[in-house]
């Protein structure tokens, strides 16, 4: 029988497609994106009221391009603003590997990154996390080959939070052949308080082919509006911007991403707040049992097993929506009001583990 199915790619036939955080009823927390819970600052509100969306938005968004480059003392030349940073992640990507050619990252980590590295075409070379949920970078620098286009290092790791050392990861850096890509995803950045974690920022004279990613998602709250950048040398970034879909990046997004930069004291105010709330709720976490990876994010990952789903159940029941990964929950520190729900449910499941036997990610 003749079949009528359009002919499509069958290594994107084979990928499951990308699924964002669950939605949560009025009466829950939706801690299952990784999203900031404050509003938008009255500045942002402000500036986006003078949006004109009838009109395309500056195509290289040159305004964002040159408060980045200040703020990081680089020229906008050496800045690519995307539709948030997994735009720009994409673009980076499939500008530097093609069918044959391999991208390299840690596993479990961000979800996207199979699902990019397949829609360019190229192979995903995954290398486990060590026990404790963190990059195993030794491995992965064993692991480069010729066929070797972009090692990818995400800190904090999506979704286990832990942070990649700056000594660790200049020994990669000196590992890693110098015509590798490597790129440094710290879309959690600000919230990080270890010190000796890596600043990519600070590297980016010492190794020419390391570019960096952010986004104003997450910290500075405009997660709707899809809006992040790479900083790295020009020539890359040039690239990046040769694949990039033109005028993605949209007006709204670039007014209160500038807007933002402004303000940028009041919005990492709000960044310690969350991470102080963080450490808080760790402390909680670790006093009934749970062994938690160090969280340098703004969310904790609790390792459940094969009680993975139950333990959705049993936060759902308390009003927290969290978001299951493999073998464990991710959950965003949200609301201040949410976190005695959250060790309610996080409770539930350690007797629920404990009643089993398994004590999946328990001390």
């Amino acid at each position: 029988m003749t079949s009528h199915r359009v002919r499509l790619r069958p290594e994107i036939e084979s990928i499951v497609p990308y699924r964002q955080g669950r939605t949560a009823a009025e009466d829950a927390f939706k801690l299952s994106s990784n999203e900031n819970p404050y509003p938008p600052l009255p500045a942002v509100t402000a500036a986006l009221s003078q949006s004109s969306i009838n009109r395309y938005p500056e195509a290289s968004a040159a305004g964002v391009r040159g408060m980045i480059g200040a703020k990081f003392g680089i020229s906008p030349e050496q800045v690519q603003v995307g539709a948030g940073s997994v735009a720009v992640l994409a673009q980076l990507i499939s500008a530097a590997s093609a069918p044959g050619d391999e991208v390299l990252y840690a596993w479990r980590s961000f979800e996207a990154y199979p699902l990019l590295v397949a829609t360019a075409g190229s192979t995903s070379v995954q290398v486990p996390l060590t026990s404790d949920g963190r990059h195993d970078l030794d491995a992965m620098a064993a692991a480069v080959t010729d066929r070797t286009r972009v090692a990818i290092v995400c800190s904090p790791n999506n979704p286990t939070g832990t942070a990649v050392t700056r000594d660790e990861f200049e020994r990669f850096m000196a590992a890693v052949p110098s015509t590798v890509l490597v790129l440094l995803d710290e879309a959690y950045a600000e919230f990080v308080t270890d010190p000796d974690a890596v600043r990519g920022e600070e590297l980016l004279d010492r190794y020419p082919n390391l570019v960096v990613l952010r986004t104003f998602s997450k910290a500075y709250g405009l997660a709707g509006l899809r809006i992040g950048y790479a900083i790295g040398a020009e020539y890359i970034m040039d690239a990046a911007r040769a694949v990039a879909i033109p005028l993605s990046v949209t007006e709204p997004a670039q007014r209160a991403a500038m807007v933002s930069l402004e303000n940028e004291p009041d919005l990492l105010d709000r960044v310690a707040r969350l991470a102080a709330l963080r450490d808080e709720v760790v402390a909680g976490l670790t006093a009934q049992g749970w062994s938690i990876p160090a969280p340098q994010g703004n969310f904790v990952w609790l390792e459940t097993g094969e009680h993975t789903m139950d333990a959705v159940g049993a936060f759902e029941r308390h009003g927290i929506i969290v978001r299951p990964l493999g073998g464990g929950v991710r959950v965003t520190i949200g609301e201040d009001e949410a976190v005695a729900n959250l060790l309610k449910a996080a409770e539930e499941v350690v007797s629920m583990q404990r009643t089993d036997g398994s004590g999946s990610g328990l001390g």
